[in-house]
């Protein structure tokens, strides 16, 4: 498996979903569909952007009692999408009815990873809003076995904990991995934020990179520059 820069395509509409993606001419990149443009433009959005040959990552975080999980991934599973995901901290009851929801009658499903704690959440944080006292590296392993154990692909997580993972639920257990950040560029409202370069180093298998991208003045060139630093020029 190789690895990959999955965009996030955090647009507020299809119009400019769409205009963003013309840029890359014959290039297609592995995108993600997040629950902004979701529910903005509903599964129709997929399938265009499906149809165009866009691998999809669907970044839609389902947490909820099991069974409403488990209804909900049947219906996603009818969108052809590549990946989608979970909230870790949904328990593995809920994890598993996932999967169960996800495969359908000839066996095939998308992906399946498990958020562990957003980059956005740093130790403070973690104790003060919703008082979890362990240490956050101990919680996002404990997760990502929880995710293994329960029949997952992988998890998404801080590129800082992606070697970790690997370590502790083997080289084939995924780590997608947000917060990653050109050296030069702003980290925004992300905590636990790493270099394409640097999550190459420590194993990532993909990350998804956003306005350092979508931002950028020229969009297919920062494209190309995070490619090539993360998957090292292969």
């Amino acid at each position: 498996m190789g690895k990959d820069v999955i965009i996030a395509c955090d647009f507020p509409g299809k119009a400019e979903t769409l205009e963003f993606l013309g840029k890359f001419e014959n290039r297609k990149p592995f995108v993600k569909i997040g629950m902004e443009l979701f529910y903005a433009e509903g599964p129709d959005i997929v399938r265009e952007i499906k149809a165009r040959g866009h691998k999809i990552f669907l970044d839609l975080k389902l947490h909820d009692i099991p069974n409403t999980v488990k209804s909900a991934m049947k219906v996603l599973s009818r969108l052809d999408v590549d990946m989608c995901n979970v909230h870790a901290s949904g328990t593995s009851p809920m994890m598993r009815a996932a999967i169960e929801g996800l495969t359908r009658e000839d066996g095939s499903r998308p992906l399946l990873i498990a958020v562990t704690q957003l980059t956005s959440t740093d130790q403070q944080t973690m104790e003060r809003d919703i008082l979890i006292e362990r240490p956050i590296d101990e919680v996002v392993m404990k997760y990502a076995l929880n995710a293994k154990d329960s029949g997952l692909d992988g998890v998404v997580c801080s590129p800082l904990e992606a070697e970790k993972v690997h370590s502790v639920c083997g080289p084939e257990f995924l780590t997608v991995t947000p917060g990653v950040r050109f050296a030069d560029g702003d980290i925004g409202d992300q905590k636990r934020v790493m270099t394409p370069a640097e999550a190459n180093r420590i194993g990532s298998d993909y990350i998804v990179v956003g306005r350092p991208v979508t931002k950028a003045d020229d969009p297919v060139k920062a494209y190309e520059r995070c490619l090539t630093e993360f998957t090292g020029g292969i």
